[in-house]
């Protein structure tokens, strides 16, 4: 029998501070009874004279709770000897008791600052994930929701909350109406899922998370997010892929509401086109942010009637760069004659949405200044390749799918990559040369005077920081190098931190692709705007039409006054949307790099022959 009540006992104590407290009060209780009762029957003098069995049981209690009551205590020897007894219980039973009661408090406390409470909100966004780009997603999501009078931001990783929070704290020190919220939960469990409550958010993004198993890690959390029971308006998902191969699985496993990005394939693309029309990096980025000029979709019932190209002229504040139907369907720079119905919604870029603005005054056009037919013939490219990763063997087929034929590119690394020059290519013709990026001897060695254009790749093999760090040195070498020889080169390369595009500045290189914060300015429009999926993905979609830089000479001629209308109309006569221009001697100051969207349409402008107009083209 006192086998069995021993084990009932550290059962009921494995229930942890709750039983222990119950036991500890249970025993409290049962000390002031047992004194109070043994006083009252042992000293009929002493009870009354201290108000009966009540009031020994208030002086019992108090004596047990404060030891230091006993000292004005009277009576006879049985009563003070009882009070002394239970003064010596209240030392070693009420102390322990009040001991775990703080023990409790204490562990409740530190448990509600681990973040495992569940958040009450409602229209909220969801973090999934941990990594370097949370930073730039919450500065983007404080940016979007600057107009909003509440809005919330919720982070889950399987990290310290409090850490999370400090450095949130200082990457992203001005919130401004909106709240951070941050959970400490593993995202590929459910019922730490349910501690950010995804029934009640707006939108989810699922970041990837550090390490090799990243696409894992975002399939898995897609599919419980997909395969959850949604007891209100599911919210759209939103998450990005590394690897190419790993799209098309990533994507059923979001299912039908999910939109998944492919990374690599962005950024071999961006790597691509910018290295033959530089600047374009700095473009999309102010087109995915939301600072500066966004991507607006809005009904204009009045240009019901109008063609597109007529639509062009319209308006006073804005460009528009496309149409979108009733039925979803869109059409970025549509052909000039295409009409635009009562129900079709216009795809204007504007500052803000406010800031769209028709008017009926057409702005006058300078046609003296517009040229009729491109003076420029396209040439093969000589392009070298310094290093080798991933995407290099993407970013050669792609190349070769663009360029000339007779075009070349050397890839200049210190090893030779077999695959990449053993495979047949149709306008391409791959070389390698030996090299060490770092080595000023061996990149002199190269003759960088033959080549047009240069692609620096990021090292993957070794810390993102310390990449960046060897890039930039090779940056100065080739920079330095292309000042003694007088034959001016582009250079276009990858950076890992977007922090580290200002340093390397000095280097002048034309232009910088940050592509994980591109991708996360991506992922954080489609968040906050799901509707703008068709858009993005149309317009870089190589099928259709894609932004470019094209030489300023081919619009206007250079040295003659004009303006941005008549750079429009100049583009409108080729089939293409003119949205804007880059000032090559603007190309290394910060934030714009030269690149200027949605300009004035009246304000006298302008161009250079080392300018380029952007615009939206087939080719």
């Amino acid at each position: 029998m006192w086998d069995r009540l021993r084990y009932w006992f550290d059962a009921t104590m494995d229930r942890g501070v709750s039983a222990l407290m119950a036991w500890l009060a249970l025993a409290s209780v049962s000390l002031i009874t047992v004194i109070t009762a043994l006083v009252v029957l042992l000293t009929e003098e002493d009870t009354e004279a201290n108000g009966g069995w009540a009031g020994v049981a208030w002086m019992s209690m108090l004596r047990t709770l404060d030891p230091g009551t006993m000292g004005g205590d009277t009576g006879g020897p049985v009563f003070l000897a009882l009070m002394l007894a239970a003064t010596l219980g209240g030392i070693f039973i009420v102390s322990a008791l009040i001991g775990v009661l703080t023990t409790g408090l204490d562990a409740r406390i530190q448990r509600l600052r681990k973040g495992r409470s569940r958040i009450i909100e409602r229209g909220h966004t969801i973090l999934l994930g941990w990594s370097e780009q949370v930073f730039t997603v919450v500065a983007e999501l404080v940016e979007a929701n600057q107009s909003e009078r509440r809005s919330c931001v919720v982070v889950l990783a399987d990290r310290d909350k409090v850490d999370m929070e400090e450095q949130l704290r200082l990457r992203v020190p001005d919130t401004g109406q909106t709240r951070i919220i941050c959970r400490s939960g593993n995202p590929l469990k459910r019922d730490d899922l349910e501690l950010v409550s995804p029934d009640t958010a707006k939108a989810i993004m699922v970041l990837p998370p550090v390490g090799d198993d990243r696409d894992t890690n975002v399939i898995k959390t897609l599919l419980l997010l997909n395969n959850r029971v949604w007891t209100g308006t599911r919210p759209h998902v939103v998450a990005a892929v590394q690897d190419s191969d790993n799209l098309a699985v990533a994507r059923l496993a979001a299912g039908d509401t999910g939109l998944v990005i492919d990374a690599d394939d962005f950024a071999v693309r961006l790597v691509v086109q910018s290295h033959r029309q530089t600047g374009l990096s700095t473009v999309c980025d102010e087109l995915l942010s939301f600072f500066g000029n966004e991507i607006y979709i809005r009904r204009e019932p009045a240009l019901a009637g109008c063609t597109y190209g007529e639509a062009l002229d319209r308006y006073e504040l804005g460009v528009p760069i496309g149409v979108q139907g009733p039925d979803g369907r869109t059409l970025v720079n549509p052909a000039m004659d295409t009409p635009i119905g009562p129900d079709d919604s216009m795809i204007v870029i504007a500052e803000d949405d406010l800031l769209i603005k028709l008017t009926d005054d057409t702005p006058a056009v300078v046609d003296a200044a517009v040229v009729s037919t491109p003076s420029r013939r396209a040439v093969p490219d000589r392009t070298l390749m310094i290093g080798w990763n991933s995407r290099a063997p993407k970013i050669i087929r792609l190349l070769d799918q663009l360029v000339r034929p007779g075009s070349i590119i050397d890839v200049a690394a210190p090893r030779r990559p077999d695959e990449a020059l053993e495979a047949g290519r149709d306008n391409l013709t791959v070389g390698y040369k030996a090299c060490d990026p770092t080595v000023r001897r061996s990149l002199e060695a190269l003759d960088l005077g033959t080549y047009q254009h240069i692609i620096v790749l990021s090292d993957e093999s070794i810390d993102p920081d310390l990449a960046d760090d060897r890039t930039l040195v090779t940056l100065l070498h080739l920079r330095d190098i292309e000042v003694s020889l007088g034959d001016p080169y582009s250079i276009v390369t990858e950076m890992n931190d977007d922090s580290n595009r200002e340093v390397a500045q000095v280097t002048k290189a034309d232009d910088f692709i940050v592509s994980t914060k591109l991708i996360c300015l991506l992922l954080t429009q489609l968040a906050e705007n799901g509707d703008l999926h068709a858009v993005l993905a149309d317009l870089f979609d190589p099928a259709g039409s894609e932004i470019y830089l094209k030489p300023a000479g081919d619009y206007l001629r250079t040295g003659t006054e004009a303006n941005f209308a008549t750079v429009v109309e100049a583009a409108r006569r080729r089939g293409e949307t003119a949205i804007g221009y880059r000032i090559a001697g603007d190309g290394d100051r910060a934030p714009r790099y030269g690149v200027r969207l949605n300009p004035s349409r009246t304000l006298p402008l302008t161009l250079d022959e080392a300018d380029h107009v952007i615009v939206l083209a087939e080719n």
